[in-house]
């Protein structure tokens, strides 16, 4: 099992080389977006997870559904179809 550290500065290190890195881009699958009024809790695969009141709750392209900080979201993603409030 490779191993990757967090390093406190933000970068990474790796005891064993890693494989060479090729550049991709995410496809562009239409999502269902929510911007979220107040703080809430939602079940994930990968447990519970909280967004703060102006976050984003994702529902991907297998029914699943995540919280994507707001900075992130502005960053990631564009509303298309509808009005982001």
């Amino acid at each position: 099992m490779i191993e990757i550290k967090r390093l406190p500065d933000g970068s990474h290190e790796c005891a064993s080389a890693l494989p060479d890195a090729v550049r991709a881009v995410k496809k562009p699958i239409p999502l269902e977006v929510r911007r979220m009024p107040e703080a809430f809790v939602v079940e994930t695969m990968e447990g519970r997870m909280q967004g703060k009141a102006g976050d984003w709750l994702i529902t991907g392209i297998d029914g699943e559904m995540y919280p994507c900080d707001a900075a992130i979201f502005a960053k990631t993603y564009d509303v298309v179809g509808g009005e982001a409030t």
